[in-house]
């Protein structure tokens, strides 16, 4: 989809040539006497048009129009999340109509966060998964203009939000592939592909580099499957080589049977989504060769499958980790943390200023939190904090869940340092109790996205977070390393 920002008052709206034109309507009067601005303050007089963000008015061929259809969408307060309600609904009442043409204008001057909303909840409302379907129908929608009455002082804020979209599309569409589309060398040819953007590089491990760095839990997970593990590691350097790195570890079991542990059945196609914490870390790099912020960021993605042959692991089992812990295999399918503790050791050599993993962990934390909240975990407050403001600012939420030290006790094992699970309850703690072992001194935070990846039933499909989370707490950092620096005026763009 190509986005296009355009300096567009209301009253110039209505000469815009669009299939559909969607006119933002925040609560309030308006002493403008234009055709769009007329038509809201009646249908609001009326009480056609609620002031409740997500209301709409469908309008066809309005006199004095030049858009053949017009949706008035209710906008609340036009702050960011009442933003995201409205242009949600309004854009899928649009797709009714097929159109290729949409314009989204705001009646008042939006902030940067309510500009980035609309953009963001345009294309996740109009997002259309093909790559396995024989007669692919993708989104109608070719291009969206965003008007606005200022787009100069807007334009950084738009270019973010559209690299954003082409972050999260990439991490949805890799965690929507199937298994057989997505095994971890595919996964792996992805990330490579991304080392073609600015300041961005890719190097592939497989099997034998990694025995010999000894990440004996890694390799074990992928030792029941014929699909070789890879280990991907990228590299974005924005900033001088000085400047210490944020540590991205994105889980990556490309799917996930459960091994001889075995899962149910119902629904097991989902384990397809297992590896959306490595499609996040994909995501936020394609967003960050596009943005180019003042940082530096690794991103580290152990890949494999979890099957059940006759090499698989099984249950009490012993594996020695990279960082010379070893650890009893109580549940094969306890497989996550196996691969990441691994990957956190071998962060320890970039001496990161922090290491956020990402991982599709435990049902404990969809229990706990269901899908509106990932679970936050983390041994440094400011690193909470941080991403906490990180989700708010993002609609991209998490919640900070605990990791006090007698969590760890159901860890204990007479056979190994650590078992890798421990009873049921509190699971989604106990599993980063586990993680923290191996998470070193450095500043470190785990995010459970097993609720928030992907949605089931009839929406079915990878949401693409946290990747709108990672980057606005990267691109935070990026501003706070960044000198001081006058802006230039930036030339109009369009993205796809």
């Amino acid at each position: 989809m190509d986005f296009q920002l355009k300096t567009l008052s209301i009253a110039q709206a209505a000469t815009e040539k669009a299939d559909v034109l969607i006119v933002l309507v925040a609560a309030g009067t308006s002493s403008a006497k234009d055709a769009l601005s007329t038509l809201a303050a009646e249908a609001r007089k009326a009480g056609d048009l609620p002031d409740k963000a997500g209301k709409l008015l469908a309008l066809y061929r309005p006199a004095g129009i030049a858009a053949a259809r017009v949706l008035l969408a209710a906008v609340g307060d036009g702050g960011a999340p009442a933003v995201r309600t409205a242009v949600l609904a309004a854009v899928n009442a649009a797709k009714g109509a097929s159109p290729k043409r949409v314009a989204i204008v705001f009646a008042g001057a939006p902030d940067a966060a309510s500009l980035g909303s609309a953009v963001l909840a345009s294309a996740d409302a109009s997002y259309v998964y093909t790559e396995t379907k024989s007669k692919p129908e993708p989104r109608t929608i070719r291009q969206l203009t965003v008007g606005v009455p200022d787009a100069a002082a807007l334009r950084e804020a738009f270019d973010q939000a559209t690299a954003t979209v082409a972050g999260v599309e990439l991490a949805k569409e890799w965690g929507n592939r199937p298994g057989n589309y997505c095994t971890p060398t595919m996964l792996a040819d992805a990330a490579k592909k991304l080392a073609e953007l600015p300041n961005v590089k890719c190097e592939v491990l497989g099997p034998k580099e990694v025995a010999k760095l000894g990440m004996g839990a890694f390799a074990a997970v992928s030792q029941g499957s014929a699909e070789p593990l890879r280990f991907i590691v990228l590299n974005y350097h924005g900033a001088p080589k000085d400047q210490a790195p944020v540590v991205l570890v994105g889980k990556g079991i490309t799917f996930d049977t459960g091994g001889v542990s075995l899962k149910p059945a119902a629904e097991m196609d989902e384990m397809k989504f297992d590896m959306c914490g490595a499609a996040s870390v994909l995501g936020v790099f394609r967003a960050l060769g596009d943005i180019q912020p003042p940082i530096n960021v690794v991103g580290l993605v152990p890949s494999c499958e979890n099957m059940n042959d006759g090499r698989a692991i099984k249950p009490g089992d012993v594996v020695t980790s990279m960082s010379g812990q070893t650890i009893e295999v109580l549940n094969t399918d306890a497989e996550g943390r196996l691969i990441l503790c691994d990957a956190l050791t071998y962060a320890k050599r970039f001496a990161p200023a922090a290491v956020i993993d990402i991982a599709t962990l435990t049902g404990a934390c969809v229990v706990a939190l269901g899908g509106v909240r990932s679970g936050l975990f983390s041994s440094d407050d400011a690193l909470a904090g941080a991403l906490e403001a990180a989700g708010e600012a993002s609609q991209d939420r998490c919640w900070r869940m605990p990791l006090d030290d007698d969590y760890a006790e159901g860890l204990k094992t007479h056979f190994a340092d650590v078992a890798n699970v421990a009873g049921r309850a509190g699971g989604a703690v106990t599993a980063a109790k586990f993680l923290q072992r191996f998470a070193g001194d450095y500043p470190w935070a785990h995010l459970d996205i097993a609720g928030t990846a992907w949605k089931s039933g009839a929406a079915k499909g990878s949401t693409g977070r946290p990747v709108g989370l990672l980057l606005s707490y990267l691109l935070t950092q990026g501003a706070k390393a960044a000198p001081a620096r006058t802006p230039k005026a930036a030339k109009p763009r369009s993205r796809k």
